[in-house]
């Protein structure tokens, strides 16, 4: 990956819309995340027709967020990046539809991302000079894996 490389990366397996961008795929420009916890504490759990109505709402304004605070536009984009799943079908929809017709219309590379991969990779932006091998353990949601 180029040093200088800018990532608009989109986050939408479950509950929370995010989107970051990054430079080098290692450098966190913004980080943005929008919380439905509140929403499906009623339900007792989340409900995913709801996650994902509430995904479609916030989808474009975290995006410009995530834009606006990495002081970079849509012009500056090198790579897309979105997760492609495991998660709620519905709500991983919303996130693909959205990096899909961003990366099209930019004319850039789209690439879906494991959420689960995604977990061991993001080991890589506090870990600077981390190289494999090494040995990882994720605990996401119902996902475990040792790697």
């Amino acid at each position: 990956m180029k040093k200088d490389m800018i990532t608009l990366a989109i986050e939408t397996s479950c509950d929370e819309t995010s989107c970051a961008v990054l430079r080098g795929g290692r450098e966190v420009l913004s980080n943005i995340i929008s919380s439905q916890i509140e929403l499906h504490k009623k339900f007792g759990g989340v409900v995913p027709e709801v996650a994902s109505r509430k995904h479609i709402e916030n989808i474009n304004i975290i995006i410009q967020e995530a834009l606006d605070e990495a002081n970079v536009t849509f012009d500056d984009i090198d790579l897309v990046g979105v997760t492609r799943g495991p998660g709620l079908v519905g709500a991983l929809l919303v996130g693909i539809s959205s990096a899909k017709a961003i990366a099209y219309a930019l004319g850039k590379p789209l690439i879906g991302v494991n959420h689960i991969e995604g977990h061991v990779c993001a080991n890589y932006i506090d870990h600077k000079d981390l190289e494999p091998p090494f040995t990882c353990l994720i605990v996401s949601g119902g996902h475990t894996y040792l790697v």
